[in-house]
């Protein structure tokens, strides 16, 4: 046996395939109505905050309305940017 017996890699025999599967999420499949759906969910958050904040469940609301309007905004505009580029 050869001592410089040549390896492969196993990442190299992998199934390619999978990697061109495009995702099937709410958010890639529709990003700009996702993207509208997040801004909608932020300005309520901050419409609450503004006006409605001194219940404490408001502001509770507020905050959470304000975190998922943020992240799915964010992952609406990284789906728009990936699928413009395709």
């Amino acid at each position: 046996m050869p001592t410089n017996k040549h390896k492969r890699k196993a990442s190299s025999h992998g199934n390619k395939t999978a990697q061109n599967l495009p995702s099937s999420g709410i958010i890639t499949l529709h990003p700009k109505s996702s993207f509208w759906t997040g801004m909608f969910l932020v300005a309520v958050s901050m419409y609450l905050l503004a006006f409605e904040s001194q219940n404490n469940a408001m502001f509770g609301l507020a905050m959470l309305s304000l975190i998922t309007g943020v992240a799915v905004t964010a992952f609406a505009k990284m789906s728009l940017n990936s699928k413009s580029k395709h």
